[in-house]
């Protein structure tokens, strides 16, 4: 077999990369699996694992991503469009499973994922932006979010 060369092994890193995000953003990272990636990309379970060892590199991968996403879609004028912007973004599928991924990663022993940049950048964001009251509306945001994460996991 021939060697592969660089720009084609990050192509299919990035296939891989992309289909994990859309996984990870759709069906949940729970969910997601080196079968779920491999169907989709028609990369084997082990070329994938190759390049991804562990489930959690994606994580470790997509954090600044997935971040991103998040807080582009957060206000940071004052605490009423933050509160406002953070619930809409509640609404949208992509910011509740970034959530979702959040409050599930609180629980986690894994120690390469400590920080989860999508809420970690909106706390600092907060703090930036407006003081101590955009902390304490990202602490009450997270609050809310959990409780109608749980609910809403309750009612289904």
């Amino acid at each position: 077999m021939a060697k592969r060369s660089k720009s084609q092994t990050e192509l299919t890193i990035n296939q891989i990369m992309d289909e994990a995000l859309k996984q990870i953003l759709t069906i949940g990272f729970d969910a997601m699996s080196y079968t779920t990636l491999s169907e989709a990309t028609g990369i084997s379970r082990t070329g994938i694992s190759h390049h991804f060892p562990k489930k959690t590199d994606f994580l470790v991968k997509l954090d600044d991503k997935i971040g991103s996403m998040f807080i582009d879609s957060l206000d940071f004028s004052d605490t009423n469009k933050l509160e406002k912007s953070w619930m809409d973004a509640l609404d949208r599928p992509k910011s509740r499973a970034t959530l979702r991924l959040f409050f599930s990663l609180c629980g986690s022993s894994c120690n390469r994922v400590k920080l989860f940049k999508a809420v970690v950048q909106a706390r600092e964001s907060a703090i930036e932006a407006l003081g101590t009251s955009g902390e304490n509306c990202i602490n009450l945001l997270l609050g809310r979010s959990a409780i109608i994460l749980i609910s809403e996991k309750d009612n289904a």
